[in-house]
């Protein structure tokens, strides 16, 4: 650059310091480059930070912005409040200043609100902390107990991580014992029990009267091996129908249904090949006695009749003795043709190479039962099918003991022999407890599964099950072991201490959930005779009639006619019972009977009041007595009206002598009936109505048997008059 360049910029510079220096508004500013630097620094920092806090603030008002809240007029109405530090009421203004008065206002309603909502959060905060400190305290407290109740026998391990549940109304406030099976059992009565439980007590007709003497009846366990056989195959079945359609490419399901296809199917994936030692042919590409015997496991015995008849030339004598086996009503050969069966057994197939076959004549010949047949029966449910095919009931000398197996037997090899390590049950609970259920020894499994914590609710309720069907072995001490042997009982009869079953079952939520303890304790209930078992009060107090005589007075004074009836039964009070159960019967005699009504229950109620008095000569006031005896007369007139019984009907009414069905005995008839309860007198207009109808139907019945009829009978024309007169009889208004 020139120097006329340099000289032209000079003086540009000195010109703009002289207008500089002009200009005394602004400061002169006198700085080193140090100094320069470090204030460019403080502005560049001030600047970034400033950037940041208006992105934040942008960022906060898009975000409330959606939820259409206005950022910025929320903060200046924050900030016009002058108790920005606190939330005390403003001072008030000047009566004069009605703007600053209205503010103020507006101002301390909303700090008002702010306090008020700030007070009851920390009251909700203070009310969960107490509530959470009092479940901690009752889990100490019930940890407590358990450890000082944990001596002995009884020490159950009942710690677990309880649900929250706020079942019962009444009791400790917190959160409930009970895990989510045991409230659903409180909850409401158990409507589906397990398949197997139902099985096996589907035995009975009508309740034993005496469980130890029904239990071991041949009968009987008869019907419990027939009822554990069937629903063994019948699961069997179900896990060959899913296993068949969940390989449906592999299992070819084709042909007729029914259980041999199935079979069949099953087979193609079971046993897609050719075994060794088998040596009677084949049907459809398979062994024959594997087809059998899977035919049999189904529990289908025309399926493996389908079979024999196909391989009837290579099967010899078996298709006779089969055909008797399928005929008989308890799969059970004639001695003879056992015999022959057994012998053949042991002199041709005892070491037959084929699995299936000796499986096959051991279960029809009920032969050789110390074989286990492993390689066909590898699952413990399939050996316990086997073994109960082989049970026998009947001792006629011809065969050996070794060669023989009682149910008593199994149900000790199972027990006693083999035992829980042997069947893994910690690892399996309910297959042991399957294994006991199915042989019958109810007491024993009820007993085991109540040791494994997660399925003691079960083991409760399907000991409930049996003590209501009188199928469980009770202990007649209440001090006995939980599963214990009584002398002068069976050897393989196991008796079950059901008081303490259900106390240390309730032990744990009785406090927690004392509805629900009680709902247990009802079966604890009296006896069938109407007798109870001492307790704890009749340790203390030797005459407990007081006592039961005002908790029966309480629960008449509350309406709980049903209990105070069989309160004042325990107090020998007579006349309180009848008197109570005559309330009961009338409002309910006239209607039909249905199960589960209210009828059928008092009905049934009644009659045992009845047959205990009856047997023991308890009788009460005279007039009480009476009544209760004429009403149960009128609730079989009506059962047997409403069920059709007509004749019977009127025979029983007759009988009673309550209506007058002759002119001779109309004033008798009026005169009694005064003497009547109003408990009789009230039911006047449903006896009239069916006695009518009963008279009516009898009529149109003579009417149309004897219509003109040459030398009809004497005694029919002598029926309708007397129908026609008892009609008019009853329509007059005598009452």
């Amino acid at each position: 650059m020139d120097t006329e360049g340099f000289g032209e910029l000079l003086q540009q510079a000195e010109q703009l310091a002289a207008e500089t220096e002009a200009v005394s508004e602004l400061p002169h500013v006198e700085r080193n480059l140090q100094e320069i630097q470090q204030a460019g620094e403080r502005l560049r920092s001030r600047t970034l930070t400033r950037t940041s806090q208006d992105a934040a603030d942008v960022k906060a008002s898009i975000l409330l912005g959606s939820r259409g809240l206005d950022i910025f007029h929320i903060s200046q109405r924050l900030e016009s409040l002058s108790a920005a530090t606190s939330f005390e009421p403003l001072e008030p203004v000047k009566d004069t200043d009605i703007q600053g008065f209205l503010k103020n206002e507006r101002d301390n309603a909303l700090l008002s609100a702010i306090e008020e909502s700030r007070r009851r959060t920390f009251l909700l905060a203070e009310e969960y902390h107490r509530e959470s400190m009092l479940v901690q305290w009752e889990q100490v407290k019930q940890q407590v107990l358990r450890t000082l109740l944990g001596a002995g026998e009884d020490a159950l391990d009942f710690s677990q991580d309880v649900e929250p549940s706020f079942v019962s109304e009444v009791g400790v406030p917190g959160r409930s014992a009970l895990d989510s099976v045991e409230v659903a059992y409180g909850r409401q009565n158990v409507s589906d029990m397990w398949l197997m439980v139902k099985q096996m007590t589907d035995v009975l007709l009508v309740p034993a009267k005496d469980t130890l003497k029904s239990r071991t009846a041949v009968d009987m366990q008869m019907a419990f091996v027939r009822q554990a056989l069937s629903f063994l195959e019948n699961c069997y079945k179900n896990y060959t129908m899913v296993t068949v359609f969940g390989n449906l490419h592999q299992a070819q399901l084709g042909g007729v249904p029914g259980t041999y296809q199935l079979v069949r199917s099953f087979l193609n994936i079971k046993l897609p090949g050719p075994l060794p030692g088998m040596q009677d042919g084949e049907v459809e590409g398979h062994p024959v006695w594997a087809v059998i015997y899977y035919c049999l496991r189904c529990g289908d015995l025309n399926a493996a009749m389908q079979v024999v008849n196909r391989a009837q030339h290579q099967l010899g004598d078996f298709k006779a003795w089969f055909q008797e086996y399928m005929n008989s009503p308890d799969r059970r050969l004639s001695p003879a043709s056992e015999n022959k069966l057994r012998l053949h057994y042991r002199r041709v197939l005892r070491n037959s190479a084929d699995p299936y076959k000796r499986a096959v004549y051991c279960l029809i010949g009920k032969c050789d039962v110390s074989d286990n047949h492993g390689e066909v029966a590898d699952k413990t449910e399939d050996y316990l099918w086997l073994k109960l095919n082989q049970v026998c009931f009947d001792d006629d000398g011809s065969n050996s003991p070794q060669d023989r197996l009682t149910l008593p037997q199994l149900q000790k090899q199972l027990l006693e022999d083999y035992g829980e390590s042997h069947f893994s049950a910690s690892q399996q609970p309910f297959l042991y407890f399957q294994v006991l259920f199915l042989t019958a020894q109810f007491e024993a499994a009820v007993a085991f599964l109540f040791r494994v914590e997660r399925l003691r609710s079960h083991s409760v309720h399907v000991a409930l099950v049996l003590y209501e069907l009188r199928l469980l072995l009770k202990s007649s001490g209440q001090s006995a072991q939980l599963l214990s042997q009584e002398p002068g009982d069976p050897p393989m009869v196991r008796r079950i201490n059901f008081i303490r079953l259900l106390m240390l079952y309730t032990r744990k939520f009785e406090s927690t959930d004392p509805r629900e303890a009680l709902q247990y304790f009802y079966f604890l209930r009296l006896e069938k005779d109407g007798s109870r078992k001492p307790g704890v009060i009749d340790k203390f107090a030797g005459d407990t009639k007081a006592i039961i005589s005002k908790v029966a007075l309480e629960a008449e004074n509350k309406g709980l006619f049903e209990e105070a009836v069989k309160l004042y039964e325990l107090a020998k009070n007579p006349d309180k019972v009848l008197g109570l159960m005559n309330r009961l019967l009338s409002p309910v005699i006239a209607q039909v009977s249905a199960p589960q009504s209210n009828k059928e229950r008092l009905k049934n109620t009644a009659l045992a009041i009845a047959e205990r008095y009856r047997s023991q000569g308890t009788a009460g006031e005279k007039s009480v007595h009476s009544t209760f005896y004429l009403l149960l007369d009128l609730m079989t007139f009506f059962d047997e009206y409403h069920a059709g019984h007509i004749d019977r009907a009127y025979d029983v009414m007759e009988h009673l002598k309550l209506l007058p069905l002759s002119q001779d005995s109309v004033e008798e008839r009026v005169a009694a009936f005064r003497n009547f309860s109003d408990e009789v007198r009230h039911n006047l207009s449903e006896v009239l109505l069916a006695t009518m109808n009963i008279l009516f139907t009898q009529y149109k019945r003579l009417k149309g048997a004897s219509t003109g009829t040459p030398g009809r009978p004497q005694r029919s024309m002598e029926d309708r008059d007397m129908v026609r007169r008892g009609g008019g009889l009853l329509s007059q208004k005598q009452f």
